[in-house]
């Protein structure tokens, strides 16, 4: 199945990638600021297990012999160690809180091996409150936790098996494990590779996480059901009934060019939730919304952050519950929009009919794709400059592309847009990319959106329907620009799996036409 070859190839660049940006992610932690903050200790806690976890407590000026402090835990992200979060940490405890922050198991000096949000690390969340209760002022009716990234799956998952958890502030995480690395049944080779590497050079990978990725990178297509049945252990998604159960208010935040997790998988999640929830939406990569705030910059992230808590577990009169839950800030005009739910955020749709039959040649990549995690995104957020094609200069060989009319105002593209098409292909196996353009005047496009989709087990030259969801965004197409939709094969940000010769054929019959939906805000 595959080219296993091709993944190993990626994979080490992803290694390299992993091993550059985990280093300088490490670099710029504040670890400087853990000696001189006042009222930081760091302890041992033990674990599930007695495994120890190495953590830092900081509690509010004068709490010496008082009682009642709201506690906040905040278990840190995937490969970062336990300082992470000190410059927070001190503006919560300076607002009246305990917080508690623990490197998660299996990382830095913590024990154990890496679980991969796995029952030892929910049960270490609630074995770090259950210390907290009895070594600090926290009062058990007021419980939060917080993250970012890793810290932020497990805050979700814990919210699911702990009923003590009033509060989580979900940062850069993931609802679906599956969905973020393997969505349209294609392995995200870089975010792999990036977690693969930052872990091993960080912690002590489990035996069972190391099988993982080596099917995983391998293209094992036998061990699909096991890989996706030890994802859906590890998400949020799978226990949504016991998280409303248990009543925790839930703010989830993350970034519209997320290569690690993708928008989508939170969508579906924040629908699902029936209690207090919210859900904010920004330009930029994984965890690069947030980050600036561990240093103590102005961050609206973790603003909001500390507005929720105040609410739902101080009880201040903030407003944050009355304002509109679904909170977006466009890609391309830096303004906040607020929304009562997700559908109202592409209120209205207009199709782009995928009209005729297109071949095209598999196992090249045409020059469109989706560019390279975290720096195309960081740039896309910085300076509004996404990956970028030329589109009449694509090799229609490779590449098949579609246009829309100029059109006359601006289009606010809000939401998910939906490919469905028609597919032929010469080989039972496949992969296809698929990417939306907004194309100017001279026929540059900026990269809008895109997503994989990978299938098996076909008959060849037997024609099947595809429906396949981009990647949520919100970007606006200027007045007299196009949008075109484009597929080829090959991205270097996923594992491909086109037989050598293999060609697909794009149709659109009359009883099921081929079309690109394009969600668009109300004007």
């Amino acid at each position: 199945m595959g080219h296993p070859h091709k993944a190993l190839r990626t994979t080490a660049v992803g290694v390299v990638s992993a091993t550059l940006i985990a280093g300088t992610t490490l670099g710029l932690a504040p670890a400087a600021q853990a000696s001189t903050t006042a009222g930081v200790r760091f302890v041992d806690i033990a674990g599930d297990g007695g495994t120890i976890l190495k953590a830092n407590v900081i509690t509010p000026a004068g709490a010496a012999g008082t009682r009642g402090f709201p506690l906040i835990v905040l278990p840190t992200s995937w490969g970062l160690p336990q300082v992470e979060y000190l410059t927070q940490a001190q503006k919560l405890a300076n607002s009246g809180y305990v917080v508690v922050s623990y490197n998660v198991r299996g990382f830095w000096q913590s024990g154990g091996e890496i679980e991969v949000a796995g029952p030892p690390d929910v049960a270490d969340a609630s074995k770090v409150i259950d210390w907290a209760l009895a070594n600090t002022p926290a009062d058990a009716q007021k419980v939060g936790m917080a993250g970012m990234s890793y810290g932020a799956g497990i805050s979700l998952l814990a919210a699911a098996h702990d009923k003590r958890i009033k509060a989580v502030a979900a940062l850069s995480g993931w609802a679906d494990l599956i969905d973020s690395i393997y969505s349209g049944r294609t392995q995200h080779a870089q975010a792999a590779a990036l977690l693969d590497g930052a872990g091993t050079l960080t912690g002590r990978p489990s035996a069972e996480l190391q099988q993982v990725f080596k099917d995983f990178f391998s293209s094992n297509l036998s061990k699909e059901p096991d890989l996706i049945a030890w994802g859906k252990k590890r998400s949020p998604q799978t226990y949504v009934d016991q998280i409303n159960a248990n009543g925790a208010a839930i703010m989830l935040a993350n970034g519209w060019g997320d290569t690690i997790f993708p928008p989508n998988q939170y969508v579906k999640f924040y629908e699902e939730l029936t209690g207090p929830k919210r859900l904010e939406y920004r330009p930029g990569d994984h965890a690069t919304a947030e980050v600036t705030g561990l240093f103590g910059l102005p961050n609206d992230v973790w603003t909001d952050t500390g507005r929720w808590f105040d609410h739902y577990l101080r009880g201040e009169d903030n407003g944050i519950d009355r304002e509109q839950p679904v909170q977006l800030k466009s890609r391309s005009t830096g303004g906040y929009e607020g929304y009562p739910d997700w559908k109202s955020v592409g209120a209205t749709r207009k199709k782009i009919a995928l009209a005729g039959s297109t071949t095209i040649r598999a196992n090249v990549d045409s020059g469109a794709n989706g560019g390279v995690i975290f720096l195309s995104s960081i740039l896309d957020q910085i300076a509004q400059l996404p990956p970028m094609a030329s589109i009449p200069l694509l090799p229609r060989r490779w590449a098949a592309v579609w246009q829309s009319e100029k059109y006359a105002s601006a289009q606010q593209v809000r939401g998910t847009a939906k490919l469905h098409t028609t597919v032929t292909a010469t080989k039972e196996s496949g992969t296809l990319v698929a990417y939306l353009y907004d194309v100017g005047p001279l026929g540059l496009g900026k990269l809008v959106s895109n997503a994989p989709y990978t299938f098996h087990g076909q008959t060849p030259g037997k024609p099947f329907g595809v429906d396949l969801e981009l990647f949520s965004t919100a970007y606006d197409v200027p007045a007299g620009h196009r949008l075109a939709l484009v597929v080829d094969t090959v991205d270097p940000l996923y594992i491909e799996h086109n037989p050598s010769g293999a060609q697909l054929t794009f149709s659109s019959p009359e009883h099921d036409p081929s079309y690109v939906s394009v969600p668009l805000r109300k004007q």
